[in-house]
């Protein structure tokens, strides 16, 4: 389940980049299903849809439809705290389906990294958010359709979160800010728990960094919510390395834990090892997360000799000339179907995830 939501959120990000026609590559691609002009960013987006939806499946409750939640239930989920609970062992996260997932309303993900906007326009587009405000993100093909068009487009969506995205409040170029928003929310009220993600050239901004010792305003949890940071280390920037990419794990780690919290690693995008991870950190009071995932996963590994992949050439469009250049045409016809969307998505069903 988790593999399946990935993988069509990281396809929708690759086609709102790129595609205004043919966003479900019912015949081969060409030059004229190509924006003329390519502006967005792709290097974080593999590693914001591994962690929103993760999330989403942990901090979810499984429900069977046949017996409605009934106003207690409700209630009870009202007042919920859903990290101080143990979720049940699930031995194939992949496998296993529920037939409903109800969420926490008390949990909330905050995304730092705003220039990750196709990547949270996906998701919210596939929770039915984007609908709410805007009918024409219908999750059918038309509203497929007019996303990926619309992305990064005049008069459409812009290349970065802003406040025209249901529950944004900053601009999304504008980095630094989230710690400090979370600490804020959750202050007075115990009940509430915030996933924050970090980009790691992120935390080197003042703001961030200062934001770390906020921590002391959160106390114990009896009198106000918890913050669960989630740095997001793919090593690499708009233009090079990032400094945390480039320390040490024990350098890295002594620092977290030098401002007061227990460093919980996840090490790649394998759901088992992120739902491990959000186990083992129950027992910690303030738990700080280091997903570490390759710059550009799932996306080219080599254009024109140059790797992109695991380097900073995959932070924004790795493609350029897609538009004009055959050979990058069909590297991202080949991107593209090794999502196999036809297996997540069909005309007349909708979305199968």
């Amino acid at each position: 389940m988790i593999r399946r939501r990935v993988r069509a959120s990281d396809y929708l990000v690759v086609a709102q980049l790129f595609l205004q026609d043919n966003y479900l590559l019912s015949h081969k691609l060409t030059s004229e299903d190509i924006k003329p002009r390519l502006l967005g960013h792709w290097g974080t987006c593999h590693g914001i849809d591994v962690a929103y939806a993760n999330l989403k499946y942990y901090f979810s409750k499984s429900v069977n439809t046949d017996h409605a939640a009934d106003s207690s239930t409700q209630q009870n989920l009202e007042n919920f705290d859903p990290f101080a609970v143990k979720q049940k062992s699930r031995s194939n996260t992949d496998d296993y389906l529920p037939e409903k997932l109800l969420p926490y309303p008390n949990f909330h993900f905050i995304l730092g990294p705003g220039h990750g906007f196709p990547a949270l326009q996906a998701n919210l587009f596939l929770d039915g958010e984007l609908a709410k405000v805007d009918d024409k993100a219908t999750l059918d093909e038309k509203g497929i359709a007019y996303i990926c068009r619309n992305f990064s487009w005049p008069s459409g969506f812009p290349s970065h979160a802003s406040p025209f995205t249901p529950e944004v409040i900053c601009e999304g170029g504008e980095l630094g800010y989230c710690l400090g928003a979370a600490y804020g929310y959750v202050l007075g009220h115990p009940e509430r728990t915030v996933a924050v993600m970090l980009g790691d050239g992120e935390l080197e901004t003042a703001s961030a960094l200062a934001s770390l010792n906020l921590i002391k305003t959160s106390g114990n949890h009896i009198y106000h919510g918890r913050v669960l940071p989630i740095l997001h280390l793919n090593g690499y920037k708009i233009s090079g390395p990032t400094l945390y990419g480039r320390k040490s794990e024990r350098e890295l780690n002594e620092m977290i834990r030098g401002f007061g919290y227990t460093p919980v690693e996840i090490n790649g995008d394998h759901p088992e090892t992120f739902q491990s991870a959000l186990t083992r950190a129950e027992k910690y009071e303030h738990p700080f997360f280091i997903l570490r995932t390759e710059k550009g996963a799932t996306g080219p590994t080599e254009v024109h000799g140059k790797k992109v992949a695991g380097n900073y050439l995959a932070h924004q469009i790795p493609l350029p000339d897609a538009k004009e250049d055959p050979e990058e045409l069909q590297i991202l016809e080949d991107w593209l179907k090794s999502y196999h969307f036809d297996e997540l998505f069909d005309t007349k069903k909708g979305f199968r995830l």
